[in-house]
């Protein structure tokens, strides 16, 4: 039975972000890309291996979707009628190596465009 879960293949999702950069906890403000489509969900986390993250708060919503706190990350939902790019902006605060602060990641969302098949007649 354990050998059956062993070579099980573990599956996850493709990241949505395609731009992550680092932030440094140092009141500095990051950007990053999403692109998602319509009705579709991404989960994120926001910690780097070097840091410590405190707390994850939204300071501005989207206005085309919503957002869920996860832990030290967050799931964006999409709405099922999204078609025009949204943003919102998350503060982190914790610890990087020895020095507390806060940083500032304003992600801004693109709509993935639905795939339309064809029919050939």
């Amino acid at each position: 039975m354990l050998s059956l879960a062993l070579n099980a293949s573990a599956s996850a999702s493709p990241s949505c972000l395609s731009d992550k950069q680092p932030f440094e906890l140092a009141g500095d403000t990051i950007h990053w890309t999403m692109t998602i489509a319509p009705g579709a969900d991404c989960i994120q986390g926001v910690r780097w291996s070097y840091m410590q993250i405190y707390d994850v708060s939204v300071v501005s919503a989207p206005k085309h979707g919503k957002i869920v706190m996860v832990g030290i990350g967050f799931r964006y939902y999409a709405d099922p009628g999204f078609k025009e790019a949204d943003s919102f902006t998350l503060a982190v605060t914790g610890m990087n190596k020895k020095d507390p602060g806060r940083s500032y990641v304003q992600i801004e969302v693109k709509p993935r465009p639905s795939l339309q098949l064809s029919s050939a007649r």
